[in-house]
């Protein structure tokens, strides 16, 4: 699939972006967004980003977005369970 729409140049010269570098992160944030409202997968997420799945998570490492986002509780919860293992 393919989908285009018009951007007007003072976008881009306001982002100091190429178009291509704005296609780029259009997707990234886009694929992120999906990815943190859990209707993508990390794998999936990464595909719609056109990246690997280790570079989408470089990515996010850069952008200082959380790879796992738990709250306390279900940490807790992880834990508890990892310590249950033999």
């Amino acid at each position: 699939m393919n989908v285009s729409f018009t951007i007007n140049d003072d976008i881009l010269l306001a982002l100091r972006e190429s178009a291509q570098e704005f296609t780029q992160d259009l997707r990234f944030l886009s694929a992120l967004m999906w990815y943190r409202k859990g209707k993508l997968s990390l794998g999936k997420a990464a595909e719609l980003a056109g990246y690997t799945k280790l570079d989408f998570i470089e990515r996010m490492k850069l952008e200082n977005e959380p790879i796992f986002d738990y709250n306390e509780d279900e940490m807790a919860e992880v834990f508890a369970d990892a310590a249950k293992l033999p």
